[in-house]
């Protein structure tokens, strides 16, 4: 079991970039595959992106293919998001958690457990 924190949010121009971190606290394997993911007001939360414990393979959703770029540093337990050419339709607060990839799109695991995650606010 992981525990996870978010940071690196904030409030940015449309255009402009952010880096978030996703860390691992105490002493938790660095194995997990992790995936980024986002809830905007109103809406479901949606899988933004994912990386697997290797650092190899990498899945991105449509929405920010080309923009975002996920990364991760298991010598600091740490997986990053670079936010590139941010949109007003990126505004959400993000989370990460760790996610089963076996075929197809990563999804969570049983019973996972979501922190407080971090704002990104983006404005025109």
């Amino acid at each position: 079991q992981a525990q996870l924190v978010e940071s690196g949010g904030g409030l940015v121009q449309a255009g402009e970039s952010l880096k978030l971190n996703c860390a691992a606290s105490g002493r938790t394997s660095n194995r997990n595959n992790i995936g980024w993911f986002r809830q905007a007001p109103g809406k479901e939360r949606e899988l933004v992106a994912a990386i697997t414990f290797t650092g190899v393979r990498t899945y991105y959703a449509d929405s920010v293919k080309g923009r975002f770029t996920i990364s991760r540093d298991n010598a600091q337990n740490t997986v990053y998001l670079q936010m590139d050419s941010l949109k007003p339709e990126d505004t959400a607060v993000y989370y990460c958690n760790v996610v089963i990839w076996v075929t197809g799109v990563p999804d969570t695991i049983r019973d996972a457990h979501w922190g407080q995650g971090t704002q990104v606010s983006v404005s025109s």
